[in-house]
């Protein structure tokens, strides 16, 4: 592709991002997601607006200081005291850009700014005057033009130009417009606008509508070369184009739109975790390019296309934006071909007989849980063609539990053994569910590692049910189990005895015997 295909990338997760109500972070947080978009490779990074607060101002200072790549940007209102603060801030960036920004909207020039329309553009060439004087990268953003007289943004997007502009925004500002009028605001300016060749044509969309992503497609078709966007479309209300999705749809679909970007798309998914991590603010599983389920598979339709054929019912690689490989989900939608693709990959060998016993045990499975682990494959197995369907090898006989202010948290606990036997242990932990875990691995002799632990309430009231929800790992595999109990401690318990119980029957000899029914292979 020729030069001017090239889309560039504005990235303003630090400073549209963050002002998504919760979604503050603080100095240490902010170069910790200012260093992902850098790997990440976005052009220009919006770190803030230096005159709103002490604390912007020196997150803008520091990542101009200590993060390298990108042009580094800050934002300010068309007034001398906010191109000031930015210009400061900015200093030690050996790339930096002021954004001056003012809306042009009838709403917001009679109920905002009170100014008429010869005094919009007055103000704003005068800011972006002032600003080009001390750096020689200015953009200009008018604010709400998707709202705006087209005829009066020709005038003040010609205005900002001879003012020394050298990359023009146009934002969607509230979400209001839709795709094809949107590309037609881009295509009227490109048409009008005297001397609009000789800057930068940007877009930034919000997502109140659910179209932010189709809208910056739509402008970027109509001659747009800057998108303006944030990781996991976070922003004000419902928030901003999606870095990932409009960077994925023109790598997608370059055939189509014949634009590329400079983004290392193999790191989407690390800069999406980062940023979730920093804001508290969790990507949705069904979330486009980087949730959970983007490249996730239950049905069994799909499950076995995608053994055919990835094509089949993927546009993309999960290697392309940073997953390891496709999902193909266990659960009640599965089928017999996804089955024994993953008891494959487990080291089982079944024969077709034994494969259908599996699946119709899955299926039982599924509609007890929404998802089925590898710990849950491996004990399904073991009881269909080892011990049979009877009860875990361990049960709960009793348990006392102790925490308090200026106690020790302690437990003791009373398993009974498959053969009859009782054994007990007592343990000190963290908390008293802590010590139990103790108790039931001292007794058991399984050690998992707990990678999570939830709790919640299926009932109302003071005597409501509990519900623990452990996942734990175990050479390497995962293990799923749940206790429900009006004591949280012994519903802890009945969830994290579940697991062992699964790990232990996963350790029970597995040599094949005679009867054809059995593993025939090792597992």
């Amino acid at each position: 592709m020729s030069q001017t295909d090239r889309v560039l990338v504005f990235d303003t997760t630090l400073r549209d991002g963050e002002q998504a109500p919760g979604a503050s972070m603080n100095l240490a947080q902010k170069l910790q997601v200012a260093r992902a978009l850098a790997t990440l490779g976005v052009d220009i990074m919006e770190v803030g607006f230096p005159v709103a607060s002490p604390g912007d101002f020196a997150a803008v200072q520091a990542v101009a200081q200590k993060v390298e790549g990108p042009v580094i940007c800050a934002l300010a209102r068309a007034n001398r005291p906010d191109i000031d603060a930015a210009l400061q801030a900015l200093q030690p960036a050996p790339r930096r850009r002021v954004h001056v920004f003012l809306a042009t909207s009838p709403i917001h020039r009679q109920h905002k700014l009170r100014m008429s329309t010869a005094d919009v553009v007055r103000v704003s060439s005068g800011a972006i005057e002032y600003a080009r004087e001390r750096c020689e990268d200015i953009e200009f953003s008018a604010e709400d033009a998707a709202r705006t007289e087209p005829d009066f943004l020709v005038e003040v997007v010609e205005r900002a130009i001879e003012a020394g502009a050298t990359t023009i925004n146009i934002p969607d500002t509230v979400g209001y417009a839709v795709p094809a009028q949107f590309g037609g605001l881009i295509e009227h300016l490109r048409a009008n606008v005297r001397g609009i060749e000789k800057v930068v044509l940007s877009v930034h969309c919000h997502d109140d509508l659910g179209l932010a992503v189709a809208n910056s497609l739509s402008a970027l078709q109509a001659g747009a070369r800057q998108v303006e966007c944030t990781i996991n479309g976070i922003g004000e209300r419902a928030g901003n184009c999606s870095l990932e999705e409009v960077v994925m749809a023109i790598r997608t679909r370059s055939d189509y739109l014949r634009l590329h970007t400079a983004v290392r798309t193999q790191n989407l998914c690390a800069a999406s975790r980062t940023v979730a991590a920093a804001t508290g603010f969790h990507v949705a599983r069904n979330k486009a390019v980087v949730g959970q389920n983007a490249f996730a598979h239950e049905s069994g339709i799909h499950q076995h296309g995608m053994l055919q054929n990835a094509d089949t019912y993927e546009v993309m690689r999960p290697e392309d934006v940073g997953f390891g490989s496709t999902n193909l989900v266990l659960g009640k939608h599965s089928g017999r071909h996804a089955l024994a693709s993953r008891l494959r990959e487990l080291g089982h060998d079944l024969t077709p007989d034994q494969v259908d016993r599996a699946f119709e045990e899955l299926k039982k499975l599924a509609d007890r849980k929404k998802e089925i682990y590898d710990g849950d494959l491996d004990a399904l197995l073991v009881n269909l063609f080892q011990n049979g369907a009877g009860a875990g090898r361990w049960q709960l006989v009793s348990l006392n539990a102790v925490s308090g202010t200026g106690t020790l948290p302690s437990a003791a606990v009373s398993l009974l053994r498959r053969d009859g036997r009782k054994l007990d242990e007592a343990a000190t932990g963290d908390g008293p569910v802590d010590a139990v875990f103790k108790c039931i691995e001292r007794i058991t002799g399984v050690k998992a590692r707990l990678r999570e632990f939830q709790i919640s309430s299926v009932t109302a009231g003071e005597d409501a049910q509990g519900q623990v929800m452990v996942v734990v790992e175990h050479e390497g595999r995962t293990y799923r189990g749940r206790g429900l109990n009006t004591d949280i401690v012994m519903a802890s318990a009945e969830a994290y005895l579940e697991v062992v119980n699964r790990i232990a029957a996963g350790r029970l000899p597995r040599t094949a015997p005679a009867a054809p029914e059995v593993i025939c292979g090792a597992v």
